[in-house]
């Protein structure tokens, strides 16, 4: 593995002390700091930011663990190359990227639903029963999916957290400018080219976003598969960007 880069050690510290701290805080520090839908009220403008340093909660530190890895893993060879400025641009900017569509994901999801619901003159108050408290009757199903509304409870309810979207944009990167590497997953331990293995990671979360699951467990996903998506989409626009004019600072005339 490559020496760890200095502003990859700085993002490491800034998320470890996030982690440490959300969770001797609780509550408070998760309304304040991880990314909530516009339409619920605790929902800040600096929570697309602060959401890319926050994690899930102890005893979880697989989330925190395996990213801070990929962090390590792919961040440092990409600041060798870029150096620190560009480096941290590119990183920050994936992990808006990722805020931004998968907020646009929470707010079709939860406006479609509520569509659906107030044209067929639900009352307001088993509307808010749904959405605050996840509760329905039977009768609700007849008009409208089980699916459609657990996506409004969860899209208005459960925030979103992690570095998942900037590293997704870092694993983009990484697939550009090293599309012969080899890489593994955990539990497929064949090595595979970061050009295939990238898409391939992709195509997987595009899967389970639409289908609204995960590849562990069952029932609800708990993972912002459109997040990862959103990194990536803003990863390979920026690095597509770059590449397309990469050779206008050496050009003569």
């Amino acid at each position: 593995m490559m020496r760890m880069t200095e502003t990859v050690k700085q993002l490491l510290i800034i998320n470890v002390i996030f982690y440490i701290g959300s969770n001797f805080v609780g509550d408070v520090a998760y309304q304040l700091f991880a990314l909530f839908s516009p339409d619920n009220p605790n929902f800040n403008y600096w929570q697309p930011l602060t959401s890319m340093f926050m994690h899930a909660r102890f005893p979880n530190l697989m989330h925190i663990v395996f990213n801070m890895f990929a962090l390590i893993s792919f961040g440092s060879a990409l600041e060798h190359f870029w150096g620190a400025r560009k480096f941290l641009f590119f990183y920050i900017s994936c992990g808006l990227g990722a805020a931004l569509l998968h907020m646009g994901v929470n707010y079709y999801q939860y406006h479609h639903a509520l569509e659906i619901l107030q044209q067929a003159n639900v009352p307001t108050e088993v509307i808010n029963a749904v959405v605050k408290e996840g509760r329905y009757n039977n009768a609700l199903l007849e008009i409208i999916s089980l699916s459609d509304l657990e996506a409004m409870y969860s899209s208005y309810n459960i925030p979103a957290v992690g570095a998942s979207g900037a590293i997704y944009g870092l694993l983009i990167a990484f697939a550009f400018m090293f599309p012969n590497a080899e890489l593994m997953m955990l539990f497929i331990p064949v090595p595979i080219k970061a050009k295939y293995f990238v898409p391939g990671l992709l195509a997987l979360d595009l899967f389970l976003g639409f289908k609204g699951s995960s590849i562990f467990g069952s029932g609800g996903t708990g993972v912002a598969h459109f997040a990862h998506l959103g990194g990536a989409l803003t990863g390979f626009i920026m690095m597509w960007y770059w590449k397309k004019n990469s050779f206008n600072n050496n050009r003569w005339n």
